[in-house]
């Protein structure tokens, strides 16, 4: 079982450590239905921080107008979110797969 480093664990928030954990663990034990929800909402949380991290690099670029006070300074944070929560759904998405098979 892979391990989070702290910047993937500080990039997170609980609910997202709690579905990257599930993906980690024995994915066997769960059944269709509860796989089918992990990942769902994997893909949905994936999704948010993709168009998180587009909307920061445009404002950071000066392409987008700023969605709080100030411009966002970069996409750094939101890009490892996405990537970790990318990994977690590969993984489910790999069971969820074989499981059908």
């Amino acid at each position: 079982m892979d391990r989070l480093s702290q910047d993937e664990l500080r990039a997170l928030d609980k609910e997202e450590l709690s579905l990257v954990e599930q993906s980690m663990g024995d994915l066997t034990r769960l059944g269709g239905s509860q796989l089918a929800d992990l990942v769902r909402r994997l893909r949905d949380r994936r999704d948010r921080a993709r168009d998180l991290a587009d909307r920061q690099r445009r404002e950071a670029r000066g392409k987008a107008e700023p969605a709080g006070l100030h411009p966002a300074g970069g996409d750094e944070g939101m890009r490892l979110k996405k990537q970790v929560l990318t990994a977690a759904l590969d993984r489910a998405t790999a069971a969820q797969d074989a499981g059908r098979t």
